[in-house]
């Protein structure tokens, strides 16, 4: 359903924007005479709004950027500075009925408080407790009571009703005073006309004491259309930015070191270029730069999507963001703010998320259709029955009710989000979490599917593989020096060393050196565990990079004896093969997108058979391809889990992440699954596509209902109390049309453990293998 200003909507900027020296604080230079502002607007809810607030601000004379975020709620303007001013951009916004607040990160947890969903669910309940207790008197009345009982009972009933009205009524009496005060209707303009011209029509009836009203009418069609209004709330507010997660990596402040070696604290955001920074192990890099002292290893995850910690020291470039592992270093910087890496990651994933809130849903496009043509024959089935009667405003009225009441879009409101969580419901108890309706929809659609490698196809975990013949005594006494470091090879070393039952060696004096590996005394001897270049081997590249099996390496090295080299793979998941042959066989293209090595990613397409394959890519690389596809006319379903692929999920026509993916990654993606197994990309999209036949079956029920009812009310054949019993059986209609969905879905099941006809398989045995 289309929405048009909302609980938080006003004529006025908030206090906070109020006077121009109030704004200049927020204002910033983005060069060449042109300034930006970053705004918080509470009261965007829809792709209507996103339209409406970017059309007005383009119409500005000197506006050259005005960018609507959905979920975040953030409207980015640029201007040239001598052809218009911040004022007046904050007021063109007030003036289309929103509020306007700065934008700050701080403040979107608060922005994000689901207060609509409160009220929703507070005049759901109230609706649903009063339209029970009236349909009980009106039984007594449709059984035949008289004259004093029967206007008792109306009186009662008006009692419950006229509060209920009132108070359950408020989210769509907001909607469409909005939007008729900025010219424009919805659909809940002629919901609002229907609850309370009925009220008001059987209010009438009860003073003059008339044997009929409709008290029960108006309260059962609130209720039923704020059922198909809390559901889908629901969906969509299952659906958060990972814009504020992303924020969050940004450090709040850095150590600056000066010429003469003194220290001193100052906010991140005072960061300039050339500036020397101390990062200690544990921190964030807080701006982009080149390491000047000191070795480390960092979790680069944000720009390559990788868990393996990667080695730097001096002369290597860091980014704003990453997390500094082991040892501390200085920093030089050269860029900082909105300059750096993260803040270029935040932009793409905004650019993203705005992209895809552009899209337009079926109820949307329905909906938009719908409101004006229910105007119409409301007005010209009151304005007919004037004529015929002579003038008898009564009549005319009182069909006109019925009209409008039949005509309400119960069914019409109910026909997706009810489908939509019939749907996620099968889907949860599949694995699946789907975190946004409207994705159900663009998952029907997509013909190609893009996935990132490290904790998609793979598990994210290496595992020991070779070599094929080791020295227990060797592997213990690796497996010593292993347990004291929390390196994923060491981890990998020692966790296989038990799984083999061998004991790890009793080694003395374990250090760490940041960048190379440990080292420690056994037997007298000094041992050491490493890279190649640590364990004194010639070929120092670790990670190997021109090899072609795009194995792991750790090397172990006692004394002077030949050291030992110990490769590693990450473990695929058990299923990948199968399913990504399953969606070849429907007509899929296949492609994979990865910030690992190219060896590491060039085996694992050829393992899997897939010819399309990048590696080495940054965020940056991957939703610039991902958005090169969609202009190309292709639907493409992202699958990825790292910081690295938000940007690249929110950009895709639809998502999906596994539950083990970071939390950005699980925000940023429509759908999550749970499990090793890859089966549920495909129930969800099989899911996807029976979801989508049966909200095509709910509009042609509901087109059927209004071509049979709306003639019968028109012609005067309905009172409102038939016209309101049958919108609530079509509503029951289509509810009852989308619970098929719940029968017949015993297959996904079998998709989530992994057989069905050309299904993939999976045993337990190989889970336990792959875990």
């Amino acid at each position: 359903m289309t929405c048009c200003g909302s609980p938080l909507a006003g004529d006025v900027a908030t206090a906070a924007l109020q006077g121009p020296d109030a704004l200049d604080q927020w204002v910033r230079d983005a060069g060449d005479g042109v300034r930006h502002l970053d705004l918080l607007v509470p009261g965007i809810h829809c792709a209507g709004c996103i339209g409406r607030i970017e059309k007005a601000l383009a119409a500005l004379p000197g506006v050259t950027l005005g960018r609507v975020n959905l979920s975040t709620r953030r409207v980015a303007v640029e201007w040239r500075a001598d052809e218009t001013d911040a004022e007046t951009i904050v007021e063109c916004i007030a003036a289309l009925g929103y509020q306007v607040q700065p934008f700050d990160p701080d403040m979107l947890g608060a922005a994000n408080e689901d207060a609509q969903k409160t009220e929703l669910l507070r005049a759901l309940a109230v609706a649903g407790f009063a339209a029970g207790n009236i349909m009980l008197l009106s039984v007594s009345v449709w059984s035949g009571a008289e004259d004093a009982t029967r206007d008792l009972f109306h009186w009662i009933s008006a009692l419950i009703a006229l509060p209920t009205v009132i108070f359950a009524g408020r989210p769509f009496y907001r909607s469409a005073v909005a939007a008729l005060r900025h010219g424009r209707l919805n659909m809940d303009v002629p919901i609002s006309l229907a609850v309370i011209l009925a009220a008001g029509m059987s209010l009438h009836e009860t003073i003059v004491r008339g044997e009929e009203a409709y008290f029960d009418a108006s309260v059962t069609l609130l209720f039923f259309l704020l059922v198909g209004r809390y559901l889908d709330h629901m969906m969509r507010a299952r659906a958060r930015s990972a814009v504020a997660q992303l924020m969050a990596l940004n450090a709040t402040g850095a150590t600056v070191v000066a010429a003469d070696g003194s220290q001193s604290f100052m906010p991140a955001s005072r960061l300039q270029p050339g500036m020397t920074v101390a990062v200690a192990a544990g921190q964030r890099v807080p701006a982009d730069g080149e390491i000047v002292e000191g070795a480390t290893s960092l979790d680069r995850s944000l720009v390559t999507g990788e868990t393996m910690p990667e080695e730097v020291a001096a002369g290597d470039t860091v980014h704003a963001g990453v997390l500094n592992l082991t040892g501390p270093v200085l920093i030089r910087v050269s860029a900082a703010g909105e300059s750096t890496f993260l803040a270029e990651v935040i932009r793409l994933m905004e650019a993203a998320e705005t992209g895809k809130t552009r899209y337009v849903r079926i109820a949307d496009r329905a909906a938009a259709l719908y409101a004006p043509l229910v105007h119409i024959v409301a007005g010209l089935t009151f304005l007919g029955w004037l004529a015929a009667t002579g003038g008898d405003w009564h009549t005319a009225l009182f069909v006109a009710i019925s009209v409008l009441i039949i005509t309400c879009p119960c069914a019409l409101g109910l026909a997706v989000p009810v489908v939509q969580v019939v749907a996620s419901g099968v889907l949860f108890r599949n694995g699946v979490m789907v975190k946004d309706g409207a994705a159900l929809e663009r998952l029907a659609a997509v013909d190609t599917v893009v996935f990132d490698k490290t904790g998609t196809l793979t598990l994210g975990q290496p595992e020991l593989v070779g070599p094929a013949a080791v020295d227990a005594s060797g592997l213990a006494v690796a497996a010593g020096l292993a347990r004291m470091s929390r390196h994923p090879l060491s981890v990998a070393l020692f966790e296989a060393a038990q799984s083999r039952g061998i004991r790890p060696a009793d080694v003395a004096g374990v250090e760490e050196h940041a960048g190379a590996g440990l080292t420690a005394q056994w037997h007298g001897e000094t041992v050491r565990l490493g890279s190649r270049l640590w364990c004194g081997l010639e070929d120092g590249d670790g990670d190997r990079d021109d090899g072609e099996d795009g194995r792991l390496e750790l090397c172990l090295r006692i004394g002077g004896h030949p050291a030992t080299v110990f490769t590693f793979e990450d473990a695929m998941r058990p299923d990948a093969g199968p399913v990504v042959e399953a969606l070849k066989a429907e007509g899929h293209r296949i492609e994979i997108l990865s910030g690992d090595r190219p060896s590491a990613v060039r085996a694992v397409a050829r393992r899997l058979g897939v010819a399309q394959y990048k590696a080495r890519w940054t965020p940056q690389d991957k939703v610039a391809y991902v958005q090169s596809l969609a202009a190309a006319g292709r639907k493409v379903l992202m699958v990825g889990d790292g910081i690295n692929d938000a940007p690249a999920l929110a950009a895709g026509h639809a998502s999906m992440a596994p539950a083990s993916a970071s939390d950005i990654g699980r925000t940023a993606a429509d759908l999550v699954f749970t499990g090793l197994s890859l089966a549920p990309v495909l129930a969800a999209r099989d899911m996807a596509r029976r979801a989508l036949r049966v909200v095509h079956e709910n509009f042609a029920l509901a087109v059927l209902y209004n071509l049979i009812a709306v003639p019968i009310a028109v012609l005067g054949h309905a009172s409102p109390l038939v016209a309101a019993v049958a919108m609530s059986s079509s509503s029951l209609v289509v509810t009852a049309n989308a619970l098929r969905l719940r029968f017949g879905a015993g297959g996904l099941a079998g998709q989530g453990a992994g057989s069905r006809a050309g299904r993939p398989a999976v045993d337990e045995a190989s889970q336990r293998r792959a875990a």
